[in-house]
C-alpha cells in the first residue's frame, strides 16, 4: 500500500496537531486551556479513526469513531461542568 502526495500531508497535519495539543495540554496555563486541549486530541483522535478506516476500507473503525467521538463529547462536557462548578 502506497500513500499518496496528499495522503502524507494529511498524515503530517494530524501529527503536527497532535504535538500541538498535548504541548497545550501540559503545559496550559489554566484549567480551562487543559480541558480544551483534550477536546482537541479527542477530536483529532476521532479523525484519525475515520482517516485509519479509509485506508483499511474497514467501515466498522467508522462505527468506532462515531462511539468514541460520542463518548468524549459527553466526558468534555462533564468535565468542564465539573470545573465551572454547575455540578447539576
Amino acid at each position: 500500500m502506497t500513500l499518496t502526495l496528499l495522503e502524507i500531508i494529511a498524515l503530517a497535519m494530524l501529527g503536527i496537531a497532535v504535538l500541538l495539543s498535548l504541548f497545550r495540554l501540559i503545559l496550559g496555563p489554566a484549567a480551562p486551556d487543559r480541558v480544551v486541549a483534550a477536546d482537541t486530541l479527542s477530536v483529532i483522535t476521532t479523525s484519525g479513526l475515520v482517516v485509519l478506516a479509509a485506508f483499511l476500507g474497514s467501515p466498522l473503525y467508522l462505527d468506532v469513531a462515531l462511539i468514541y467521538g460520542t463518548l468524549a463529547f459527553v466526558g468534555v462536557v462533564a468535565i468542564a461542568r465539573a470545573i465551572e462548578g454547575n455540578g447539576s
